[in-house]
Parts: structure tokens; C-alpha cells; sequence
């Protein structure tokens, strides 16, 4: 019988950092077409994956942009590897990529969503909580996690949601931001920061990433961050 304490070191073993579990009833609130029972009919549990990279990363917008999309790729192939195990155990399970959705038109204009919200999954997971920076925060390993997921038909147990106001009266992230992209929550998904991710020479780079640094909790602890 596959449990939650076998899939998390399936996790592990794939080379994340942190496992949550969390029930795809809760996912309730997500748009048409982003719920986990949308890609997987008989989806029960979603299993979220995180890996921590290092803050180092945080000083130089080659090396983000560079990790970043790195993690990408590890992150995706992490899911894999853990969807293989479920599968080889006879449940039904789907990979999530990290990187991987698509394109919703909304108000004429293309916008590119997740498969799932994979920050959403994380929360719901008991891994850590949404900011005002709209970034998963984890007490560990702050807001310098990436995330994949897998989905099963397997009833595992769920973890419990952190409860916590991680932001409190703090609004460094909204008053850094050059284009006021978080003043308005509800409007994130139009983010002005898109134009801070750009192409040259063929390859992306990511220009801004204060959100990320200004927050007092951006590192965690730190331990075990690679």
C-alpha cells in the first residue's frame, strides 16, 4: 500500500529538499481547466517537490536567469522520476513540469499560466505560504524554493497547512517594485514585471527579481540550501 511516508522519500531520493501532500478537493477554488482532477480524472493527492538554490544566485542576473532556468529542467525531471515510482506501485500518476502550461487569452491579450499553480499546490501542501511578493515562503529555506508536482489517484494523507502571516504590516516587496506589479493583487496575473523578462541573443534574462531579495524573509534559515 503506498503511503505518504513512501512517497515523500520517493522525493527525497529524486533530489528535493522538502515533500508536502496535499487533497485535490482543496483545489477547489482554482480556474476551470487548472484543477489537478482536470489532468488527472481520478486525481486524489497532489505531492509537491521543492529544491532550494543557493542566494549566491541572487547577486548577479546571469547566474539567476542561469539557475533558474537549470531548476527548471531538475525540478521537471524530479516529478518524473517520483511518477514513475507511483506508477511501477500500480497507482495512476501524472508529472507536472516546473516549467511547463499554457497560454489563456484573457481581455485580448495571451497570458501564460501552469498546468496547476504550483505556489497554490505548495500552500495547500503545508510547505510554506504566499507573501505579498506572491512567492511561496518556507521557514526553512525562505523564498528561494522551486516547485513540481506530481498528481495520483493514490489516497494519501494530507499535510497540515501552515497558518501563518508571514507579511504582517511589511510592504518592502510593494514598494520596490519598479511597476507597482503587487499593489493590486488581484491583478498580478497582468503583472507589469513581464517586461523585466526579456530575450538577447536568443536567450532569456530576467532583470528584476527585488520582490524576491527585499523580503526579510527571502533566506529562511538557510540550512541545507545548496
Amino acid at each position: 500500500m503506498l503511503t505518504g511516508e513512501m512517497v515523500k522519500e520517493y522525493g527525497i531520493q529524486a533530489g528535493a529538499d522538502i515533500v508536502g501532500i496535499a487533497d485535490s478537493k482543496d483545489f477547489s477554488l482554482a480556474p476551470d481547466g487548472f484543477k489537478p482532477t482536470d489532468l488527472l480524472p481520478e486525481c486524489h493527492s497532489v505531492i509537491v517537490l521543492g529544491a532550494a538554490f543557493s542566494p549566491e544566485a541572487l547577486n548577479d542576473i546571469d547566474a539567476y536567469t542561469a539557475i533558474r532556468n537549470e531548476m527548471l529542467v531538475t525540478m521537471t525531471e524530479m516529478a518524473k522520476k517520483v511518477a514513475k515510482k507511483i506508477k511501477a506501485g500500480g497507482h495512476k500518476a501524472k508529472d507536472i513540469s516546473a516549467a511547463g502550461g499554457k497560454s489563456v487569452d484573457r481581455n485580448g491579450q495571451k497570458e501564460f499560466f501552469g498546468h496547476i499553480s504550483l505556489k497554490h499546490a505548495a500552500q495547500l501542501a503545508g510547505i510554506g505560504v504566499i507573501g505579498k511578493n506572491y512567492l511561496l515562503t518556507n521557514p526553512q529555506y525562505g523564498n528561494l524554493l522551486w516547485l513540481s508536482a506530481v498528481l495520483t489517484d493514490a489516497e494519501l494523507e494530507p499535510d497540515e497547512k501552515m497558518q501563518s502571516n508571514i507579511c504582517g504590516n511589511c510592504n518592502k516587496c510593494v514598494s520596490a517594485c519598479p511597476v507597482g506589479a503587487l499593489n493590486d493583487p488581484a491583478a498580478f496575473g497582468k503583472k507589469g514585471c513581464s517586461k523585466f523578462f526579456v530575450t538577447e541573443g536568443g536567450k532569456l534574462r530576467i532583470k528584476c527579481y527585488l520582490c524576491r531579495t527585499v523580503c526579510p524573509h527571502a533566506f529562511g534559515i538557510l540550512t541545507g540550501v545548496r
